[in-house]
């Protein structure tokens, strides 16, 4: 096995190739980092958004689709951030498209792997931080840590999330000019920061709604989660010196983010498909949820990544469906090389009020079948990808969305 260190250095001489090879492309364009554990697409296609409304050409790099001017293509490379040759390249096919800005999603990993370095950042933005990855970085400390790398590396414009309780951590890297954005901001003190706070937030299954300063917003996203995505966006729109109007016609006229609280089926009840692979999301989903159902039962099903990946968070993911879900079905996500059904019983714990069923398809069929008018059926893991990675290195086609809907079909039959 490599040391660390080698690799390490592997993985900057790859960087340093890419940027070289493609002819430092960042210089051409704006590029926007957006890092974070949870809401980094979501933020990421918001800023997009705003910045197409503001008469710009844009490009993005997202885990959910890469996009450059009005071409967009789906991310299937099951990367949230590409490797660097393909980055670089896309960013220079950005550049030679004429576009004026890049919105690109950097991840932890990446970070860790040199994929942002020579990428000339003009803002720098955090979503949250919470524990993930923790097995490939060693501890949180270093997956915090990696975090920061974005920040490092852009010394202009830095964007915070002041209700994060890590928000101390990135306040205390030096840059131009400092935004922190929040309902409350409770993670820090943002002194000489400008601070951009949203009042009389509402939010329901069919939206949200909020004011910044005196001009109000209408999301058609639900839960305070994307109220803070959709805070950090305004902020690097504002830092920009794109106003506070633009942003408002943009942000309305998003209707989904694939895969990420997507209604998928109305009748004869609601279900979702979202992509909550972490307890905090996932726990965030679940309480949108509960606190906009009624008098319905709220059925969830789940599953958890393997690969070795993230075991810790198994049972706590498991622990947060029974408290939150008035039916629990655990199956298969995405197993890798391991056994699914070891996997499926870690989430499981005691086995109490949960039903395990190995085949994802059955297990959504058995959630349709469970559900009645008023319910909310609640399918997360996987979001929009369009595969399943099994044994072997393989991958299977699969798609979340369109197993609820054959399968409801067969109920209806």
């Amino acid at each position: 096995m490599m040391p660390e260190f080698a690799l390490s250095g592997y993985h900057f001489a790859m960087a340093f190739l890419g940027v070289v090879r493609y002819g430092f492309p960042s210089r051409k364009l704006k590029v926007i980092g957006v890092t974070g554990t949870n809401g980094k697409s979501t933020t990421a296609m918001m800023i997009a958004k705003i910045l197409e409304e503001a008469g710009f050409k844009t490009a993005v790099s997202s885990s959910v689709q890469f996009q450059i001017g009005d071409k967009i293509w789906k991310n299937r490379s099951r990367m949230t951030m590409p490797g660097r040759l393909a980055l670089q390249k896309l960013l220079h096919d950005a550049a030679a498209a004429k576009c004026q800005y890049a919105v690109v999603e950097v991840s932890s990993e990446g970070i860790k792997q040199h994929r942002h370095r020579f990428i000339d950042f003009a803002a720098a933005v955090v979503t949250n931080v919470t524990p993930e990855h923790i097995e490939s970085h060693g501890s949180f400390e270093k997956y915090l840590a990696a975090k920061g790398g974005l920040f490092a590396a852009c010394k202009k414009i830095h964007i915070i999330n002041g209700d994060d309780k890590n928000c101390e951590f990135f306040v205390e890297f030096g840059a131009q000019k400092k935004y922190v954005y929040g309902l409350q901001i409770t993670g820090c003190d943002p002194a000489g920061a400008e601070i951009v706070i949203a009042q009389n937030v509402e939010t329901t299954i069919a939206g949200s709604s909020f004011r910044v300063g005196e001009m109000e917003f209408n999301l058609k996203l639900p839960g305070e989660f994307n109220v803070h995505n959709a805070l950090a966006a305004i902020c690097a729109a504002q830092s920009l010196g794109i106003g506070l109007d633009v942003c408002r016609d943009a942000l309305k006229k998003i209707g989904v983010i694939p895969g990420r609280m997507d209604q998928v089926l109305s009748d004869p009840f609601r279900v979702f498909v979202d992509y909550a692979v972490t307890p905090d999301s996932l726990e965030k989903a679940y309480q949108t949820m509960k606190n906009n159902i009624g008098g319905g039962k709220l059925i969830c099903v789940l599953g958890a990544c393997g690969g070795g990946r993230d075991k810790w968070k198994r049972p706590v993911m498991g622990s947060l469906a029974k408290k939150y879900c008035d039916q629990v079905i655990v199956t298969n996500e995405d197993p890798y090389d391991e056994t699914p059904m070891a996997i499926i019983d870690e989430i499981a714990g005691d086995g109490k009020n949960v039903r395990k069923i190995v085949d994802r398809r059955e297990a959504i069929g058995e959630a349709l079948r469970l559900a009645n008018s008023g319910d909310i059926v609640l399918v997360t893991g996987k979001g929009c990808e369009d595969s399943m990675c099994v044994a072997g290195g393989k991958k299977i086609p699969w798609s979340d969305e369109k197993t609820v809907k054959e399968e409801m079909e067969k109920i209806k039959r």
